[in-house]
Order: structure tokens, then sequence, then C-alpha cells
């Protein structure tokens, strides 16, 4: 009797061991983040999770899909503008999975695919556009790549929610001709402003001429302004300028005597 326990007692245990691995692969745990989804027999059961639940071993097989948002980083791609500007430019994406059962039936790798979808449609979108487009206007190109984007994994349950251009890359050739460009726009500013002052100074000085021309003794005063503002310099020699009303007084003056000599 003993030599036949003993027979069995491997048996047991190998069963015993066996029924244990048949429970435990039963029971799954999903993260709070992720979904598992359940195939039984090749056939789509759907999505399971969060927590703890049971499947048939061997019948059904699990995946797990994360539904975090994902960071793709888009590599550099070399692409010719609109205006025929070589530029290489690199973006970074973020998107998440919506729906965990088209993700794993309708795509067999969603991440690679998005990622490729991601480099196509940013050549496609840089063609489109000119290279001042592209540095001014990058926010509306980033909208129009999410829109992109979102249209063709919308299939795969991906939801692409945000693509921004990072570096824009423009050879050494269009460097320099754009610090020209640049340098020529603040010389041309620079001159309309000078102009603008040289205009607003002249409409100035001839209100100004016209004030004296209608009160005389404002250039007296003006003169005798200029007189004090000489005579602050002290090692400074002044020909004071006979002005040619003293003349007229003298005139005035000896007219009359002019007279009764005549006479």
């Amino acid at each position: 009797m003993n030599d036949v326990l003993g027979g069995l007692l491997p048996l047991l245990c190998f069963a015993g061991l066996f029924l244990l691995s048949i429970i435990w692969s039963a029971v799954k745990i999903v993260n709070e983040w992720e979904r598992g989804v359940v195939l039984r027999l090749g056939r789509l059961v759907g999505a399971r999770g969060p927590g703890l639940f049971l499947i048939i071993p061997i019948v059904d097989k699990m995946t797990k899909v994360d539904l975090r948002v994902i960071t793709l980083d888009i590599p550099s791609q070399e692409a010719i503008t609109k205006d025929n500007v070589t530029v290489k430019v690199n973006a970074v994406a973020y998107f998440r999975v919506v729906d965990p059962c088209d993700a794993i039936v309708q795509i067999e790798d969603y991440r690679r695919a998005t990622w490729q979808i991601a480099q196509t449609s940013l050549r496609s979108v840089l063609g489109q556009v000119e290279l001042d487009e592209l540095l001014t206007h990058r926010e509306k190109i980033n909208e129009q790549l999410a829109q992109i984007i979102d249209e063709q994994t919308e299939p795969w349950g991906v939801k692409v929610s945000i693509v921004e251009v990072k570096d824009v890359e423009l050879p050494d050739t269009m460097k320099r001709a754009m610090a020209r460009q640049a340098e020529a726009e603040r010389e041309r500013r620079a001159k309309i402003i000078h102009a603008r002052g040289e205009f607003q100074a002249s409409e100035q000085l001839a209100q100004a001429a016209r004030i004296i021309g209608q009160e005389p003794a404002t250039i007296q005063l003006r003169y005798l302004q200029t007189l004090t503002e000489i005579a602050v310099e002290k090692n400074s020699t002044i020909v004071f300028p006979i002005p040619i009303e003293f003349f007229k007084a003298f005139e005035l003056m000896l007219s009359p005597r002019q007279g009764e000599s005549s006479e």
C-alpha cells in the first residue's frame, strides 16, 4: 500500500501543480490605464478591465493595450517646400488609443503604423507650404498635420491630439540670404524713420518762419536769445552784427535836419 502511495505521490504533485498553473493562467490583472483585449478561439470577445477578471485557459488569449497618451518622436524629414527650398524638419506627435479592440484587430502594430503615417504626412504638408509660411505660421501647419494624421489613424482606434513641429533646419546659403534680407529690411526702416523726422522738422521750421514773417519783433528776440547762448562760452570772441533797423533809425533822425538845411 505504501509502495502504491509512494508511486502516486509524484503524479498527484504534478497534477496539483498543473491545476495551479491552469488557475493562475485564468486569472488576469489589468491596470487602470490598460485594457485587456480577449480573443476566444480567434474570435474577438471584447475588452476587459481594469482590475481582476478570469479567462478560459488555452481557449482565450489576452493582449494588453495601453490607453495613456504616447509621445512619438518624428525624426528629421528632408523635404522641398512649395518655393523650392530644401529643409529638414523634425516633429513630435501625441496620441492615445481610444478603442483597444480596433487597435488590436484592425492593425498589426498601431505604434509603428502611426509613426510611418506621421513621417509621410509631414513630408506631404511641407511640400504644400512656402518657407515663410513654415517659419511664421507654424501653428496652422501643426493643426493641419494633426488633422491629416488623425483621419488616417481613426479606423485603428487611435486618436492623434497634438502634432508640433520642433526644429526647422535650413541650408547655409538660405541662412545667409535671410540674414542679408533682414539687414536690408532694418536699413529700410531706419531710412523711413529718418525721413519722417526730417519731414516733421521741416514742417516745424516752415511754421516758425511764417510766424516770424508775421511778427518782425520775434527775429529780434531770437537774436538776443542767440547772443545769450553764445555768452556762456567765455573763451570765444563774439562779433556783433549791427541790425539794419539801427540805420533806419538814424535815417529818420537825419531826415528832418536835411529838410531844414534845404530851406
